[in-house]
């Protein structure tokens, strides 16, 4: 185990910078989830820090030691792809200790290793497989425990369950998590399933066009996310974001959209009345009322979601688009009209021009 420290790293291919002043310390032991959009350089990252990549300028340490020139073999780290890129011809227990057959390690030791991470992956009555037999699940079981026979101090997955169904994503994230309480090393993981981060994740790094946007626990984010692209990518569904200006009264602040629409805001300091905001507020914290009630919003429904368990309410409130999370049964069909509240002590509001949360 050990702690990683990227300080001022920078990628660029040719003129296109992928990567920029990445600053960040991962602690020994530590889960961290680097999320982003596709082309944020997440994967570039990982790929940097498992020395697959060379940084263009920085410097890589693991533990005390300096990365930068030193080769991916030598790093003592593990890499999971999203490929299993499994032996065919080799037994699931021949794939787990290849790497250590390599190193001509002795044959005791071989088995050892790799009854240990059998056991440690529910994979002892598989060994004697091969991959053409495994489902999607157990191979990338198999893929894992080829990780954990090496012992590393870090483990790196890049989007290890894009290639699952979504039960198997579950079952996979809940198998990833407990190999983490087991083993307790440092593990960088790759995805861009903010369910995977929000679920998996000790901390989240969220990227942008090589950006670090900001770094938090899955709850730092989500509940105070730092700016609008934050607040957009973590949680699902998504925030809604509606464009206005801020008016204030004797009633307290407000956000003033058009002519026709006014958000309440209840008590906010320090914003100047006429400021051009983003109004956003999350899906789950806008219920259902009787269009009759003080203060309720008439929404027009255009689509209902049923999943069972809740309703994802699609519709428009005086023109602009709005979604709502609930998990009462409405009856609600489309065309009808429905009484929505905001719950103001969970609106966020973003500059409208920086996009940063105020």
């Amino acid at each position: 185990m050990a702690q990683i420290s990227l300080s001022q790293i920078q990628k660029r291919y040719g003129n296109v910078e992928v990567l920029r002043n990445i600053d960040l310390t991962i602690a020994d032991g530590e889960f961290v989830v680097l999320v982003g959009p596709s082309g944020c350089g997440k994967s570039t990252l990982l790929r940097t820090i498992a020395g697959l990549e060379l940084a263009s300028s920085g410097d890589i340490r693991i533990g005390s030691r300096l990365m930068n020139q030193v080769a991916p073999k030598d790093r003592d780290i593990s890499m999971v792809f999203q490929s299993y890129a499994l032996y065919p011809h080799l037994t699931v227990a021949r794939n787990m200790g290849f790497s250590l057959e390599v190193q001509k390690r002795p044959k005791a030791e071989i088995d050892a290793a790799v009854q240990r991470a059998a056991e440690i992956l529910s994979l002892t009555h598989l060994l004697d497989r091969r991959p053409k037999e495994l489902s999607g699940g157990q191979r990338q079981r198999v893929a894992m425990g080829r990780a954990i026979v090496r012992q590393p101090q870090v483990f790196l997955f890049d989007e290890p369950l894009s290639n699952l169904d979504a039960q198997l994503r579950g079952q996979m994230r809940v198998e990833i998590k407990k190999l983490h309480q087991q083993l307790s090393n440092t593990i960088v993981y790759v995805t861009h399933d903010q369910v995977e981060a929000m679920t998996l994740a000790d901390r989240i790094v969220v990227l942008n066009h090589g950006v670090i946007q900001q770094v938090g626990t899955p709850l730092e984010l989500y509940d105070t996310p730092a700016n609008k692209f934050v607040a957009s990518f973590i949680g699902s569904p998504p925030m809604n974001f509606i464009n206005g200006r801020v008016q204030r009264s004797d009633r307290g602040a407000c956000v003033e959209v058009n002519t026709r629409l006014v958000l309440p805001l209840g008590e906010r300091d320090g914003i100047a009345a006429g400021k051009e905001v983003i109004y956003g507020i999350r899906p789950e914290n806008i219920t259902l009322c009787d269009l009759a009630d003080e203060g309720a919003l008439p929404l027009q429904v255009s689509l209902v979601e049923p999943t069972g368990l809740s309703e994802l309410i699609h519709g428009t409130l005086h023109g602009i688009p709005l979604m709502i999370y609930s998990t009462l049964r409405s009856g609600a069909q489309a065309g009808d009209t429905i009484g929505i509240a905001l719950d103001v002590t969970r609106v966020q509001l973003f500059d409208a021009d920086s996009q940063i949360r105020l």
